[in-house]
């Protein structure tokens, strides 16, 4: 039965996994190499249960309740030692990765479950280095983790059955919404779908097809719009399986066949635009509208979440 939870690596993803078990109940270590990085990660978790807060998500005592189940630690040895789950959550270097879980044989229980929220190495990756296989799993959450429902679970091929039920039966209790993979494929499901709309979204602003305002608002307007409720395979059913022959055999030919980033992503890159982290990517930001547009998606996916409820 698993209890304590440790999650290591504070950044974003880190702390919203915590907040996403501190709120149903489960006492959690949230670890980190320095200090600092902590007293950021309990800033964060604070703003963000401050905006459940007033969504009427929570009310001051469960709040309280899930500050109270957090604890902090810079030992690793410290987080691991009575762990039941340990989710990895630093970042995506393979030898960062491979150098922890060898560290953690040596620390944490001969039963204690392992999990990944990689998203970019195949869990076989992940175990080259490593001899717990058999209790190793990928939990792939998404961002903001502490309120959009999907969670991907990756096994191993030496993963035992039990402990996939048990994390898909955690990953329910925490209100979350699993799917298991049945082969091991690179990007998992949803950033495969994900990456080949955005590989098309950069090739229509590069050839000037219209504006990147544009672009974003013909997705948030039409399709994403259906997609919170309706998935792609179903969409294709409701709209015609004959229908979308046609679509895909008129259009498919058409589209972008590029197997690398985008042009203009490599080229703002190498110009070091990198988006809300540098005050510029497409769009141009501020320290405070970044914070501003960041609180205002939280709101609305949490208000989408509960009308999905």
């Amino acid at each position: 039965m698993i209890e304590r939870i440790t999650i290591i690596g504070s950044g974003v993803m880190g702390s919203n996994i915590a907040l996403s078990f501190a709120v149903n109940g489960y006492s959690v270590i949230v670890n980190d190499i320095k200090e600092e990085f902590l007293v950021k990660a309990k800033g964060r978790m604070i703003e963000n249960l401050s905006i459940l807060l007033d969504e009427g998500e929570l009310n001051e005592e469960s709040v309280q309740t899930a500050l109270a189940n957090i604890s902090y630690s810079v030992h690793l040895d410290e987080a691991a030692r009575e762990a039941d789950f340990i989710i990895e959550a630093i970042p995506e270097k393979i030898e960062l990765k491979w150098g922890l879980f060898q560290k953690l044989e040596a620390l944490m229980k001969p039963d204690t479950i392992v999990a990944s929220n990689t998203s970019t190495f195949p869990i076989s990756r992940l175990m080259e280095k490593a001899s717990f296989a058999d209790r190793m799993i990928i939990t792939h959450f998404f961002n903001p983790a502490h309120i959009v429902p999907l969670v991907e679970i990756v096994r191993h091929r030496e993963t035992k059955v039990e402990v996939v039920e048990e994390i898909v039966s955690l990953i329910r209790r925490i209100g979350k919404e699993p799917i298991l993979l049945k082969k091991e494929i690179s990007g998992f499901i949803a950033n495969r779908l994900q990456t080949a709309l955005m590989r098309e979204a950069f090739y229509l602003l590069k050839e000037g097809a219209a504006t990147a305002r544009d672009i974003d608002t013909a997705i948030t307007a039409g399709p994403g719009f259906r997609w919170a409720f309706t998935g792609p395979i179903e969409i294709a059913d409701f709209g015609g399986l004959d229908t979308w022959q046609s679509v895909f055999e008129n259009v498919a030919r058409e589209l972008d066949q590029s197997t690398g980033a985008p042009e203009v992503i490599r080229d703002l890159v190498r110009e070091n635009k990198l988006g809300t982290k540098t005050g510029q990517g497409i769009y141009p930001y501020d320290e405070c509208s970044v914070s501003e547009k960041l609180n205002e998606r939280d709101r609305l996916l949490i208000k989408l979440r509960r009308v999905k409820k």
